[in-house]
């Protein structure tokens, strides 16, 4: 035969599965990243803003980890301790890291200006509402709690600690897929503000959406965000929508509040045939 049967999903999207810090809450994902500077400079080895936050998105001890291998900090390290980081130091670091993110988690939980609005678009489409996190199960309870007295209550939370491996494995986002009840992980999207996460949407097969200005590639709260010059502030937007499509979006939008033509446009091609 010249021809093969393909088969064609041609309906609504089913579900929409959020990251938190800097995509829902936390505008400028400033949890983690003060965190992640205070656990290193406990150890006696400064870290720069830009380099806690280069693997924002990952298991929050996966991210300790990737910041040990940096050159920079290796080289800061083995000066201060006369050798290099181990992996009992990255586990003694991460030790240190969990209370201290429990800890100001509450101070940076406000909701991102739009989640109430789209999150109530989505659901009157008939869509449900997953996430997902680099953030372990206590610490997410936290994020729960506040979300939930401003209105937000995700249907499906699945935390880096509830699965195998974390960003950008998929395992996150499928777990979401069979919490839900979907039938078609074509019919999802998934949300984030880091390279990892639109990664983990990816390899789960679903539509991707980067938040360039609200997270992490720019990683300023709101009202940092808007102080800056108009000039400084479109240069970090553009270069934040550079890395967002450079690791895979198929959309990118400068935050939660820009997403629902996004959403549309996927529904379009949907009706037509076409895949992420």
């Amino acid at each position: 035969m010249n021809f093969r049967y393909r088969r064609s999903y041609r309906g609504p999207i089913q579900a929409v599965i959020f990251d938190w810090a800097g995509t829902v809450v936390d505008f400028g994902c400033m949890a983690p990243a003060v965190v992640f500077i205070e656990v290193f400079k406990r150890k006696g080895v400064p870290i720069s803003m830009e380099e806690a936050r280069g693997p924002m998105g990952t298991h929050k001890r996966v991210h300790i980890q990737q910041i040990t291998q940096l050159d920079a900090v290796r080289q800061r390290w083995t000066a201060k301790h006369g050798k290099a980081p181990t992996e009992a130091d990255v586990d003694a670091m991460y030790k240190d890291f969990i209370p201290l993110q429990l800890k100001v988690l509450s101070d940076y939980s406000a909701l991102i200006p739009g989640t109430l609005e789209a999150v109530k678009t989505i659901r009157k489409r008939g869509g449900k509402i997953g996430t997902t996190t680099g953030y372990s199960s206590d610490m997410t309870a936290i994020n729960l709690r506040d979300a939930a007295r401003a209105g937000f209550k995700p249907d499906s939370t699945v935390t880096a600690s509830d699965v195998p491996v974390g960003r950008p494995s998929p395992n996150m986002c499928l777990q979401n897929v069979i919490n839900l009840g979907v039938t078609t992980v074509e019919a999802c999207v998934k949300i984030d503000d880091t390279v990892p996460g639109i990664e983990e949407g990816l390899n789960a097969g679903m539509w991707t959406i980067g938040l360039a200005v609200s997270g992490n590639e720019v990683g300023l709260s709101l009202a940092d965000y808007r102080k800056l010059a108009k000039a400084d502030r479109e240069r970090r937007r553009a270069a934040a929508y550079r890395r967002m499509y450079q690791g895979g979006g198929h959309y990118v939008v400068d935050s939660i509040a820009d997403i629902m033509p996004c959403l549309d446009d996927i529904e379009a091609r949907l009706e037509r045939g076409e895949r992420p």
